[in-house]
């Protein structure tokens, strides 16, 4: 598998740094680093290339290096990089460019096979874009940042799974909130939530929601797959079936103590713009992170 951990402030991003590097670390994934600074125009390129070649000391660094210095530092500090890929401090020089704005740091990761920092310039979501399409990430993990439309416009341009980081806090005790169904996506969505269980060490409620007073026999099947997936794995998991609306009622059951999963629509693209997105409109109205399996 393959993670991109999208950061952005060093304020902000300590959560999402700290989500990605667990899950990475749990399933030893190849993992990218993307801090996406502020765009810069070409003479400027040129110039901060000129000062990285002849005077490191000369402070023309592009916008976003500081926000990779802090990633840096944080790997540091938490031991996901071998002793002998550190060195005092981040040096701008580590950045080697790979084309008109995107720059890679290459480290020896002690937790990961792969691991590495990127530094683009320009907009977010089309950086971001950009990046999953060109190097196949099969997992993209974002913050929530409280700019939803932001994260809403990531979740559908990215081609890849997304975990939004949505208030997340390290206190917390969490539990999965693992939404199941009979659409063709939910297996994928169960082995995502075995994987995530097993990053944080907890356990799992395996939801089936219906607006019918009773739930289908389909949906029953689902939730017992997904039941004897968590025994397989090791994975303490209770099974509930709710009736009413999927939206409001996965909201509800999460509250800000569950990090909830759920497989992509499976609705065409045509019927997502006129009917919307059920993953979406979960995402924009809870209180805790979510993943969105696709």
């Amino acid at each position: 598998m393959k993670i991109l951990i999208g950061i952005s402030s060093k304020k902000f991003s300590e959560p999402t740094l700290d989500v990605g590097m667990r899950i990475a670390s749990t399933l030893n994934s190849s993992t990218t680093i993307l801090d996406v600074g502020k765009k810069v125009n070409e003479f400027s390129y040129k110039d901060v290339s000129i000062a990285n070649e002849l005077m490191e000391s000369w402070d023309l660094d592009r916008p976003g290096v500081d926000v990779l210095e802090w990633a840096y530092n944080y790997l540091q500090s938490e031991n996901y990089i071998t002793k002998s890929s550190i060195d005092n401090s981040f040096s701008k020089n580590l950045l080697i460019d790979k084309g008109i704005g995107r720059s890679e740091v290459f480290l020896k990761g002690a937790a990961v096979t792969n691991l590495s920092l990127i530094l683009r310039n320009g907009n977010i979501i089309e950086e971001l874009r950009d990046e999953v399409q060109s190097f196949n990430y099969d997992l993209t993990i974002i913050g929530g940042s409280g700019r939803r439309r932001m994260a809403h416009d990531l979740v559908q341009y990215i081609d890849s799974s997304i975990f939004v980081v949505n208030n997340f806090n390290r206190k917390q005790t969490y539990r999965i909130l693992l939404a199941v169904n009979d659409s063709k996506g939910n297996k994928k969505a169960v082995k995502f939530a075995v994987r995530v269980a097993q990053a944080f060490n907890i356990e799992v409620d395996i939801v089936s929601i219906s607006n019918k007073e009773k739930i289908s026999e389909k949906f029953h099947s689902a939730s017992l797959r997904a039941e004897k997936m968590m025994r397989r794995t090791g994975v303490k998991s209770k099974v509930r079936s709710i009736e009413g609306d999927l939206v409001n009622t996965l909201v509800d059951a999460a509250r800000d103590n569950h990090i909830i999963i759920m497989g992509t629509s499976s609705q065409s693209p045509i019927s997502k713009f006129f009917l919307g997105s059920k993953p979406l409109a979960v995402m924009e109205s809870c209180n805790c992170p979510m993943v969105i399996v696709k």
